[in-house]
């Protein structure tokens, strides 16, 4: 019996293909400007409904989000440094992560003694320019190398522009809704917040949008599936408290980011720790990935801190390889493409399809002949020879074994291949053969 028959999620085809194409996307989303606010993140959503059809929302400045507000929306145009010479020190049109994210607008001479005070380097990389935002502060800076921040001196003036608006707008996200027989929901989350980051940002959006095509193909889905693309932190709180009366629909979730550098693929559980969502993800890596790590919750990283947060605590884990902060690349500009791979990206997507396959298939089940073991022989789920053991090698015929054992109306299919050690796949290969038979029923949950 072939363990494919139980991956009942696709992905779509060629090994090396939807890397590819996931790097294609990224690059015509790498030069955009995004924020929390603006244009850049409209016209990142717009390039990825090009993937995936988006439903937009907008919700205006100054709305109460819980403890928070939704923030003005922020626009630039342009930004520079100047010598008395007319040269660029630094150019925002060679980088956008050159202007401090959120920079209140500048135009004027500044004598470089108070200049400096708003110049940000790396500390421990002198060639890369850092990534600086300062979402929540009226303020403004520029981000540099340590050679362009040598050139200025304190005692010469230079002349600065930050051609940027901050002012009443809207805070943007878009979701996209695939269908399934039930209105239970798989909420899968990235944030669209980061300019010109490639692994802190575009991989996460890159996969989502490719597994979002991939599930839109599918017409026999059991969960209605709810891809969430929007700013960090405040994007989530804000979708949260404007569906608020229906958050007890969504049956798990994974928060998707950092999912294309070179690393071990990492998962953090959910808060509740033993989430159904948590125990798919470990699965799946325990059998095809050891070298894989699966990590416990903390309340720090991406955007699972606020589904997971007291009030909510929804069963939502999060999905990448090397977490925020793990990667040396980390907020600079030597986050580029030379970090991501076509491979990486595609491995990432494997595993979060993978895991959805095992939650599309868990299924629970009753044994329609309970009374002692059945006899599997004359249905032929069972060797016409035996030595009374089954061999180590016969996988299938001992997950039989261990789900007629436990179809008992409280045993789902994973818990099976939990205990028996095996792989999900096998497991419901023997629960498809066995309904077949006519020895197993499907218990609703």
């Amino acid at each position: 019996m072939p363990e494919a028959a139980a991956r009942t999620v696709s992905r779509p085809r060629g090994a090396s293909a939807p890397g590819d194409a996931m790097i294609e996307l990224m690059r015509e989303l790498y030069p955009l400007c995004r924020s929390l606010t603006g244009n850049g993140v409209r016209e990142t959503l717009r390039i990825v409904d090009s993937v995936l059809p988006l439903e937009i929302t907008e919700v205006e400045s100054g709305t109460p989000i819980f403890d928070w507000v939704v923030p003005k929306e922020w626009n630039i145009s342009g930004a520079w440094i100047a010598d008395a010479a007319g040269e660029r020190i630094v150019d925002f049109a060679d980088t956008n992560l050159h202007v401090v994210g959120y920079s209140t607008p500048v135009r004027g001479r500044i004598r470089g003694a108070e200049l400096l005070e708003r110049l940000h380097t790396h500390p421990e990389r002198p060639d890369w320019i850092p990534a600086r935002t300062a979402y929540w502060a009226e303020t403004w800076g520029f981000c540099m190398t340590e050679a362009q921040h040598a050139r200025i001196r304190p005692e010469d003036e230079y002349d600065v522009c930050i051609d940027s608006t901050l002012e009443d707008g809207h805070l943007t996200y878009a979701e996209a809704v695939i269908p399934g027989r039930t209105d239970e929901e798989i909420l899968l989350s990235t944030y669209i917040c980061h300019p010109s980051l490639c692994n802190d940002n575009l991989s996460g959006i890159a996969v989502l949008a490719y597994a979002g095509s991939a599930l839109a193909a599918r017409d026999d889905l059991r969960y209605t599936y709810r891809l969430l693309f929007s700013p960090g932190t405040v994007g989530p709180l804000t979708w949260l408290a404007r569906n608020r009366e229906r958050l007890d629909r969504v049956a798990h979730g994974i928060v998707v980011a950092c999912a294309g550098d070179r690393g071990h693929v990492t998962y953090k559980r959910s808060r509740r720790g033993d989430a159904e969502v948590d125990r798919a993800v470990a699965h799946v890596l325990r059998h095809s990935r050891p070298d894989a790590v699966v990590e416990d919750f903390v309340p720090w990283g991406g955007d699972e801190r606020q589904f997971c947060s007291p009030g909510f605590d929804l069963p939502v884990g999060a999905l990448t390889r090397s977490a925020h902060g793990m990667f040396p690349e980390y907020h600079s500009s030597a986050d580029d493409f030379d970090v991501v791979t076509a491979e990486s990206l595609a491995d990432s997507l494997d595993v979060l399809l993978d895991t959805l396959g095992v939650l599309e298939r868990n299924a629970v089940y009753s044994s329609t002949s309970p009374y002692g073991e059945p006899q599997l022989g004359r249905r032929g789920l069972y060797g016409q020879i035996s030595s009374g053991v089954p061999r180590e090698g016969e996988g299938f015929h001992r997950a039989v074994l261990w789900v007629l054992n436990l179809a008992d109306s409280d045993h789902s299919l994973l818990d099976v291949a939990e205990r028996a050690g095996l792989p999900f796949a096998t497991v419901a290969a023997a629960a498809d053969a066995l309904v077949e038979a006519d020895l197993l029923e499907e218990v609703a949950r």
